[in-house]
């Protein structure tokens, strides 16, 4: 094996080749030192990008807002079946200043499909959609929600619901 001077490491070392390693000492001193932060990425975006941050939060507590806006439309309808939805048709986070509201507000439009199943069921999730041709079983609804999902808090403010499809 070749004369590796001391404290000099890496594959010159492993391989037993004779290398000055003088400048490796101080970049292996740093890359130690930060070594964790380099393995943290960070998305680059610009200072004050709300729409960016906007997004992150719709991403990231919508699905619970809908889920409190179903449970609610459920609770409220004097049908007697369940209903799911069928999908998210606008959503977006409002930016609000009154004193009242004291989380996020969330404005989104859902449509929803009467199920086979009663609204006190179990296991709603997995209950197939009513496929009856002689019952309009569509509901287009606008929902403004106050929350503070961190909390599991939630308030309706606005609930308006249109029967029939959105398209």
């Amino acid at each position: 094996m070749g004369r590796v001077k001391p404290g000099c490491l890496g594959a010159a070392a492993m391989m037993g080749r004779q290398w000055r390693c003088r400048w490796a000492q101080p970049w292996t001193l740093l890359l130690l030192l930060l070594g964790p932060r380099l393995l943290v990425t960070h998305g680059w975006r610009r200072k004050g990008d709300k729409n960016s941050e906007k997004t992150n939060i719709l991403e990231l507590y919508l699905p619970a807002v809908v889920e409190y806006a179903l449970h609610m439309y459920n609770l409220r309808s004097q049908d007697m079946n369940a209903y799911k939805v069928v999908r998210v048709l606008r959503s977006w986070l409002e930016l609000s200043e009154q004193k009242e509201e004291k989380g996020l507000v969330f404005s989104m439009e859902l449509q929803f499909a009467r199920t086979r199943c009663g609204k006190f069921d179990e296991d709603i999730d997995n209950c197939p959609f009513q496929a009856t041709p002689d019952v309009n079983n569509t509901i287009t609804c606008f929902f403004t929600v106050d929350t503070e999902p961190w909390k599991t808090e939630f308030q309706l403010l606005n609930d308006t619901c249109l029967e029939g499809s959105a398209e």
